[in-house]
């Protein structure tokens, strides 16, 4: 049976707002793969969480955190519009990001994102101003909404979508076009999956497919 890696709660400050996170780092770790959730969610993601305890099993470390405090939550509950500034999203995980390159137990590992939603599109934001990130896996993401940061990434990039999440497919598509820095790219299709990835088997497909491509890049 698979030892589980403990779990850390840690603040990080980004600007004047303090984001709380899960980090959770396993014996002889090999790197760490950073989680930006999507549109409304938050570190408590039980498809996220699922994903994370799939690569800790492997000795990846992960950190699920919440791009927004919880007084943003509550306004982004009615307003909708916080979900969606992907600057703001993406400027939270490049001070998230900074904080894991000075934290002493986190600074010699190399750094992915798994980015779900919204969340996807702020990861490839976040990865285009910054070289030190290793591999990006993108689930049922909006990598659309990067816009013209899709044109700066390098970073390995791994496009997860469902095979009836049809405008999303599109979506994605189109910026895996977009994607033109990036030498090891590629969009996947998963049969039978909708957005949310909530049919048999398909979770466990994405998170065999993230396994796969964190421990090639990481």
């Amino acid at each position: 049976m698979t030892k589980k890696s403990a779990i850390n709660n840690v603040s990080i400050t980004s600007g004047s707002k303090v984001l709380e996170g899960n980090l959770s780092i396993p014996d002889k770790a090999s790197g760490i793969v950073l989680f930006v959730h999507g549109s409304g969610s938050s570190r408590f993601s039980p498809r996220n969480k699922y994903v994370a305890q799939t690569l800790q099993d492997v000795n990846i470390a992960t950190l699920l955190f919440d791009l927004l405090t919880k007084e943003e939550e509550r306004e982004d509950m009615w307003s909708g519009h916080l979900r969606f500034d992907i600057k703001l999203l993406a400027n939270r995980l490049k001070d998230v990001t900074k904080w894991i390159k000075e934290n002493p137990s986190t600074r010699n590992l190399n750094i992915g994102y798994f980015g779900a939603s919204t969340g996807a599109a702020a990861a490839l934001v976040a990865a285009a101003d910054n070289n030190i990130v290793k591999a990006i896996v993108s689930r049922g993401g909006r990598p659309d909404l990067a816009n013209e940061a899709l044109f700066k990434v390098k970073a390995p990039t791994l496009l997860l979508v469902g095979e009836k999440d049809i405008e999303v497919i599109k979506l994605n598509k189109d910026a895996f076009q977009n994607l033109k820095e990036v030498k090891d790219k590629k969009l996947i299709i998963v049969p039978k999956a909708t957005h949310l990835f909530e049919e048999p088997g398909t979770l466990e497909e994405v998170s065999n497919l993230a396994l796969q491509w964190f421990s090639k890049f990481l």
